[in-house]
């Protein structure tokens, strides 16, 4: 009687202790691949929108943080610092552009004067060297900026989402697509992979991991390697359903093709109207009607494939609100650009200061979301088979026992 009703109640007193937390993360409750993209695409949306560096600042800083609080220790999990370096690399490309290459933003703040190439009369409009002005620094740096957090917004992206369970995620109608792009996608991983093992390996030999001569010795190892690993890949993809292809009538297969490629021609046109300073009114519905008819494609797509999804992925509230906080910013940036444009875009003739608008501000910062809601990683060393306390097992089912929704 006792032992009975002590779990109970131990139970009840751990959720009152915390209410609020996040579960850990388990292969049961991992938030969908396509959950994060919604996300860091819905940042990505809000830094289009603006030149405001306090306001790009903001937004790579509320990307940092949610990677920091939630990314894995798995091997795409690492790239978020490389995006980084390349926005830096965007940033100061954007400047040297600007000064060797001139600017049509007018400015009275002289900085330096480089000597100027003379150019022909047919390349009028476009100067080497000259003045360069403080206001054309500026600008070239605003400009940069936004692009920069575009790169790190979808580093992001790709430091927190699972490209394999993103491919699982695919439409029917991709399932083929998916076998190149795994082939692509692992290759570079594998590559890595060799590299380090083969310069680990040459490195207790006693031999040179520097150098013109290791790097030949190494690079058709590496290659082989790499190579060899994603064909297997794909074979065992297409050993397990991918590329078997039911018989459908031609008229469907024509009402697919149109469909699709409409759907995408609109998601492209709408998109554009989005990043486009003025296109935000038919920018919307030609992305809704491009999404819909891309979608009802690969919907009559699908029918050509036989095979089953083996665990899909399921979205719960968590990997609702994952997204919809994307979305939120998004459409809030959207807005703003019409009620606070000014401060969106700073000017740069005359020279003024940037201000950091409160109510975009704000809209930001439902970016962080994901960091309170999104299940709980564990921490970065820790064995990949460790289990949390307080989760239940999963996956009871006995190493190598066959998979019956595999393959059909």
């Amino acid at each position: 009687m006792t032992a009975s009703t002590s779990a109970p109640a131990g139970r009840t007193a751990l959720a009152r202790r915390r209410p609020l937390r996040a579960p850990a993360a388990s292969r049961s409750n991992a938030l969908p691949a396509g959950a994060w993209w919604l996300w860091a695409l819905g940042l990505a949306t809000a830094a289009s929108r603006t030149t405001n560096p306090l306001l790009l600042g903001l937004l790579v800083g509320v990307a940092g943080y949610v990677v920091a609080a939630r990314r894995t220790d798995a091997p795409w999990a690492r790239s978020y610092g490389a995006f980084i370096r390349i926005g830096l690399f965007v940033v100061a490309v954007r400047l040297v552009f600007s000064v060797f290459l001139g600017s049509p933003i007018p400015g009275t703040h002289t900085v330096f004067t480089l000597p100027e190439v003379p150019l022909p009369d047919w390349a009028k409009g476009v100067r080497l060297g000259g003045r360069v002005t403080a206001e054309q620094l500026v600008f070239a740096l605003y400009d940069g900026a936004k692009l920069a957090t575009l790169l790190i917004c979808i580093g992001a992206a790709n430091s927190l989402a699972n490209p394999a369970r993103l491919l699982k995620s695919l439409p029917g109608a991709l399932y083929e697509a998916g076998v190149a792009v795994v082939v692509a996608m692992t290759f570079a991983p594998n590559m890595v992979a060799d590299v380090m093992r083969l310069r680990t390996a040459r490195r207790l030999r006693g031999r040179p991991t520097g150098g013109i001569k290791a790097v030949l010795q190494i690079g058709l190892p590496v290659l082989e390697g790499a190579l060899e690993r994603s064909v297997a890949v794909a074979a065992s993809m297409d050993a397990r359903g991918y590329g078997r292809t039911a018989q459908v009538p031609p008229a469907i297969r024509r009402t697919t093709n149109v469909l699709t490629l409409g759907g995408l021609l609109g998601v492209c046109a709408g998109t554009y109207g989005l990043l486009a300073a003025q296109g935000a009114v038919y920018g919307v519905p030609l992305l809704i009607a491009g999404l819909v008819a891309a979608l009802a494609g690969l919907r009559l797509g699908g029918a050509r494939s036989v095979r089953t999804r083996y665990r899909p992925d399921r979205w719960g509230v968590r990997a609702w609100l994952v997204a919809g906080s994307g979305v939120v910013v998004a459409v809030a940036m959207i807005w703003a650009g019409g009620a606070y444009g000014e401060a969106l875009h700073p000017g740069v003739v005359p020279l003024t200061a940037p201000v950091l608008p409160l109510w975009p501000a704000a809209a930001v910062l439902i970016g962080l979301l994901p960091a309170v809601v999104a299940p709980v990683p564990p921490p970065v060393g820790a064995p990949a088979n460790a289990a949390p306390v307080d989760a239940a097992p999963v996956d009871a089912a006995p190493v190598g026992a066959p998979n019956s929704k595999e393959i059909q």
